[in-house]
């Protein structure tokens, strides 16, 4: 096993640090738990192809990747939970129990966006290999004038915190999680993740196309589908529907 300081490398600037880890693993440099934290990225993409914006030097903007094993093998929603679920378990230690999961993979702290995590997999036939795990958390930006509805760990709790030691701290929970992971595992983040689901029980008004609809945040099911009630029950898949504030 290499030893756990090989695993995270700082990066000064790059475009994307998914995109950075995916030309490591396409070039054979890459092992399971690795780890690239970014000072800067200039290209950093969110959900369904959004731009992620971070100021340089104040954020977690990390990707990390792993081999899924056996536990999760087809099991790409549940995967994507637990990985949001540990991702959750980290902030709400620092920030409080305010920290709620937006579907599919955001980080809330009240109604702000203060995280989010990006899961691009690679699969070769049919055995998926690969995930890897983009994860960019707000930690001593202040300024969000271009995204009013963002927050950060330094605007919850009034203090400075060094990202790339948070990053470290987080980086090491996430393969000390995968490293003794067990079927029962994905029971626990399946609720785990539904337990702390933003908005759950609430009436929302969701944009589907370009149809606003008032309906129930019931939960999130193991396809990864939100599922909601109004007259019907209905299920929707990532990218499916825009959240309308």
């Amino acid at each position: 096993m290499i030893p756990e300081n090989h695993l995270f490398t700082i990066l000064d600037v790059v475009e994307s640090t998914n995109n950075y880890a995916m030309g490591q693993l396409h070039a054979g440099l890459a092992v399971h738990g690795q780890a690239w934290f970014a000072r800067e990225q200039w290209g950093g993409r969110g959900q369904r192809e959004n731009i992620w914006l971070s100021e340089k030097h104040q954020n977690i903007i990390m990707t990390v990747i792993f081999k899924p094993g056996k536990v999760f093998r087809r099991n790409m929603p549940l995967f994507n939970m637990m990985m949001a679920g540990i991702c959750h378990q980290f902030f709400a230690e620092i920030a409080g129990a305010a920290t709620t999961l937006k579907w599919p993979n955001d980080i809330y702290f009240g109604d702000r966006k203060a995280g989010g995590i990006l899961i691009e997999n690679i699969v070769s036939g049919n055995e998926w290999t690969w995930a890897v795990v983009g994860i960019g958390i707000n930690v001593n930006q202040i300024d969000f004038d271009r995204n009013p509805h963002a927050t950060s760990i330094r605007r919850i709790c009034d203090k400075l915190y060094d990202p790339i030691e948070l990053a470290m701290q987080l980086h090491k929970k996430l393969n000390d999680i995968l490293e003794t992971v067990s079927d029962d595992a994905k029971d626990f983040y399946f609720n785990y993740y539904n337990k702390h689901l933003y908005k759950k029980g609430e009436i929302v008004k969701l944009k589907k196309d370009n149809i606003i609809f008032s309906t129930r945040i019931k939960e999130v099911n193991r396809k990864g589908q939100m599922v909601t009630s109004d007259a019907l029950e209905r299920q929707f898949n990532s990218g499916e529907i825009k959240w309308v504030l």
